[in-house]
């Protein structure tokens, strides 16, 4: 059930002359309010469907009701923020009422000079991508600006110095909202997400796909072992850039320390943004290489990845200890497993309950061929539902299903079991609502649980 998603065409300068609302008090919330300041625009209305205390950048927050509402109405151009979904009701009644509801980061694009830009979305290692390449480009002499989705909104006021680079990590959320993209667009992976929001799966492909043929885009750097990306090739623009993962990667991607084939190929399309923005040296090993070996000398650590993105983060004994917190799909949990292909491993799986099919994860335990613990959290976690897909397939000699009332006793028993030698990685294939306030207070959980174990060889 596809809706037409034309967004209107809207800079900063539109605003000057007109009412302007802010729908959303969060982080872009407030970075747009700063924004819209810097520029001489107060708004004359902040709502939020859960407002916080008090005031927000000195500007009352009114709790989204039938008055507010009718305040936004009343405006001639509203910013809402990612998390209010495009497709909900009152959104639509607000625009049939005549205001315009734009997203701040395509009002971003809209204003600035889109060649420097590159937009990277994915369902899952988007972040780890951009991350990487910013990596690169600061290795390569490049000032270059990572945020978006992940950090710092791009038009954030006191942005320090001049920007080479700016690489966007751009969610489904913020494309459904953009009217125009960059030359450079990269997709890391494509699996149903976000159902709620969008509606249904081929809507979310459709809106998280939606920057690669704007206009201004150019080039799509994409990930070709996915199949459901090369499935909805019309969707990815005209000029398609394939990458695959290699068995193997240069010595560059070997300095940055990353876990998984999974993240050569991020490496890779990284690299493949960098080279299609016209980065000097992004196209040569070597200089790639020189690069990263120079920030070793002066005392930077390898490139870790991502808070909570398949990270050790200590050892008990011979087991070690992977956070994986920010799996809160299918596919990062699948790609997680792949990374430790040989290794014995008790996975905790298990969080609030979007309505995803975890058929594709069951049928990639299936054909596990190393020792593996599925250890399901129970309520009000979705462990049951994880647990009867598993529970259709049939498992492997080696595979065992085991509930668990909450992560520590799940990281107890998954301690106990990997000995002498294994993993214990929590990758849960689900957000943390519910039970935690988000993935960050989850893996905060699974240290703690960690340090219970025994005495801790922690990695930073």
């Amino acid at each position: 059930m596809f809706r037409s998603r034309m967004r209107p065409h809207v800079a900063w300068a539109d605003l000057r002359t007109g009412r302007v609302g802010v729908w959303g008090a969060g982080v872009e919330g407030r970075a747009t309010i700063r924004k819209l300041r810097s520029l001489g625009i107060t708004p004359v209305v902040v709502v939020d469907d859960r407002p916080p205390d008090g005031s927000v950048e000195g500007l009352p927050v009114a709790p989204t009701s039938a008055a507010a509402l009718d305040a936004l109405a009343a405006c001639t151009h509203v910013i809402k923020t990612p998390g209010i979904s495009r497709y909900r009701a009152d959104v639509a009644t607000i625009e049939e009422r005549g205001a315009l509801i734009v997203g701040a980061l395509g009002v971003w694009l809209e204003s600035t000079d889109r060649a420097s830009v590159a937009c990277v979305t994915g369902t899952k290692g988007k972040s780890t991508t951009v991350s990487i390449a910013g990596a690169l480009a600061e290795g390569l002499g490049a000032r270059s600006f990572v945020g978006g989705n992940l950090g710092r909104p791009p038009f954030d006021t006191g942005i320090d110095g001049e920007i080479d680079y700016w690489l966007i990590e751009t969610s489904s959320y913020q494309a459904c909202d953009i009217s125009a993209s960059p030359p450079v667009v990269a997709v890391t992976s494509l699996h149903p997400d976000h159902l709620t929001w969008h509606g249904d799966a081929e809507t979310y492909f459709r809106d998280k796909l939606s920057a690669c043929s704007q206009p201004g885009a150019r080039v799509t750097i994409a990930n070709g072992d996915d199949p459901l990306l090369r499935e909805r090739r019309r969707l990815l623009g005209h000029d398609i850039e394939w990458v695959h993962a290699p068995d193997e990667g240069p010595e560059w991607i070997s300095r940055l320390g990353l876990l998984g084939r999974h993240n050569l190929r991020n490496a890779l399309i990284a690299q493949r943004t960098l080279v299609a923005l016209g980065l000097p040296g992004a196209d040569d090993a070597d200089a790639l290489a020189d690069a990263l070996a120079d920030a070793l000398a002066a005392g930077a650590t390898r490139f870790s990845g991502l808070e909570s993105r398949l990270r050790t983060i200590g050892r008990v004994g011979g087991a070690r200890f992977v956070d994986d917190s920010l799996s809160t799909n299918v596919l990062s949990t699948v790609a997680a497993l792949s990374a430790f292909a040989q290794d014995r491993v008790a996975v905790l799986v298990g969080g609030f309950d979007r309505g995803i099919d975890y058929g594709p994860l069951a049928e990639d335990i299936a054909h596990r061929r190393d020792p593996l613990l599925v250890l399901t959290l129970g309520e009000p976690d979705n462990g049951e539902r994880i647990r009867a897909a598993l529970g259709a397939v049939e498992l492997p000699e080696g595979v065992d299903v085991q509930p668990c009332e909450d992560l520590e006793e799940a990281v107890a028993r998954g301690f106990e079991w990997c000995q002498p030698e294994g993993v214990v990685l929590l990758s849960p294939a689900a957000p943390s609502f519910g039970r935690y306030r988000d993935y960050r207070d989850r893996a905060d959980a699974f240290r703690k649980a960690m340090l219970s174990c025994g005495p801790v060889d922690e990695e930073r």
